[in-house]
């Protein structure tokens, strides 16, 4: 039936039996197969071997000439090299049984016009801790990343770096709902990040790119998300307009409370005390955050300030001092503020007590007015990333391999926004008056004399 003939007349089927020789396995196949590796000699054809060709102890047809076993050894290394580069950690991970939550005791807050507070003890979840310390590795990473483009000349202007004070932008959004509001100062980019803007959209803002969150003409002071008004350039000018969100979260009638944030420089200026007199005679929903990192520019708080309980500025109005190193403080502290604003009850004061690694700005040292050994100090005793990572580690909410992991996703998608940050282009010219307003039509904005003009479009 179109096989090769037998010595008996019928059609003789292929025979293949394991045979041992010299030690080894090898199949003797009749009749002999072609090499499906293909080797050939230097006439182009199908190269003879000394010898039949055999087949591997599975039975899968291969030839024995030098150049094939060279190829046959390469494509198994490659397989076994495959296997070895799985981590290890990945299985241990997937096989080990995680506490789904614990319980941990926090710091108590100090209290001003205040019957009590938060509580003292809060649940940890193991997938909040997880994203927890995901978020705080990113906002670290980022601003790091940051100081080594502005270093390199590709940012350029004002740059406010937070790194230190990750426990506070995350924290805050984790105690409140994404239909609140927040508006910040001018080191606002971890408020960027938590509030749903992406790593590339803060990178590319950073460098003037057309893919920034403000399409590059806002840099980084001035940053916009949903429900996020900046970043502001102007010391405490953004706590008159946090007032007037709240202003309009209680006239429209929406459950809904403004988070407006200023630092303890800031603290002294007049405008922050008109607006807590406006939010207080009105009980509007409103929370007074001063984010205390002991330096207002190069000069510490004792300096500055004649009273340094940031919390009681308020006078009439309550206030809590809240750990602002520990991302579960700051949590737990951020509810019972919102459930006291939601409650109808007026505004409430928070003073965030935190700390910045770099200086006041990407010009400013930070070594002159300040020791190394200070610095050190809180990064060795209370950074908020080591805290909360000890804690999950310690109370099995995960392990050091599975943090390393997030921990090397994160500086690649760092990496990667940074590329795209370098690579994507600059706005035009012709762009420079757009989105001034949010849905108006076009019209023309005079530029830096009367005969040049340029088009605004929402």
């Amino acid at each position: 039936m179109g096989g090769p003939v037998g010595p008996t007349g019928g059609v003789a089927r292929p025979r293949s039996r394991l045979r041992l020789a010299r030690g080894r396995a090898r199949c003797v196949t009749s009749p002999p197969s072609r090499c499906d590796l293909g080797c050939r000699g230097r006439s182009g054809r199908l190269k003879e071997t000394r010898g039949h060709r055999g087949c591997s102890p599975l039975g899968a047809p291969f030839c024995r000439c030098p150049r094939s076993m060279r190829k046959m050894l390469a494509a198994v290394s490659r397989v076994l090299l495959g296997a070895a580069q799985k981590p290890a950690s990945r299985v241990l991970v997937a096989s080990r049984n995680f506490a789904n939550d614990a319980t941990f005791e926090i710091k108590k807050c100090d209290l001003h016009r205040l019957e009590e507070g938060p509580p003292e003890t809060t649940v940890l979840t193991r997938e909040d801790g997880l994203r927890y310390y995901r978020m705080m590795q990113t906002v670290r990473r980022m601003e790091l990343k940051a100081d080594q483009l502005y270093k390199q000349k590709i940012i350029r202007g004002f740059c406010h770096l937070c790194d230190g004070q990750e426990a506070c932008c995350v924290g805050l959004e984790a105690g409140i709902n994404p239909t609140d509001h927040l508006i910040t100062a001018y080191r606002a980019h971890g408020f960027t990040f938590t509030r749903g803007l992406t790593v590339r959209e803060i990178l590319a803002e950073l460098t003037g790119r057309r893919g920034g969150c403000a399409k590059g003409k806002g840099g980084s002071m001035h940053m916009y998300a949903k429900n996020f008004y900046g970043g502001n350039g102007i010391v405490g000018a953004q706590v008159p307009l946090g007032a007037g969100i709240a202003l309009a979260c209680k006239y429209n009638g929406k459950d809904e409370v403004c988070l407006t944030l200023y630092g303890d420089g800031a603290a002294n200026q007049g405008q922050i005390f008109e607006a807590y007199n406006m939010a207080a005679l009105w009980k509007l929903p409103c929370i007074f955050i001063c984010e205390n990192n002991r330096y207002g520019m190069g000069t510490s708080v004792e300096r500055a300030a004649a009273s340094t309980d940031y919390y009681k500025r308020g006078d009439f109005i309550p206030g809590l001092r809240v750990d602002g190193m520990d991302v579960l403080c700051v949590r737990e502290a951020t509810k019972f503020a919102a459930a006291h604003c939601r409650a109808g009850k007026g505004p409430i004061l928070m003073e965030l007590q935190t700390y910045r690694y770099h200086g006041h700005s990407m010009s400013d040292p930070g070594v002159s007015y300040r020791t190394r050994e200070e610095i050190q100090e809180v990064r060795s005793k209370s950074d908020p990333i080591m805290l909360l990572k000890d804690r999950m580690v310690n109370n099995d909410l995960a392990s050091v391999e599975e943090l390393k992991e997030i921990d090397v996703e994160v500086r690649k998608e760092i990496e990667d926004a940074a590329q795209f940050a370098t690579a994507d282009p600059e706005p035009p010219l012709e762009e420079i008056g757009h989105h001034i307003y949010c849905s108006d039509p076009p019209f023309e904005v005079r530029g830096a004399n009367q005969w040049i003009k340029f088009k605004s479009i929402s």
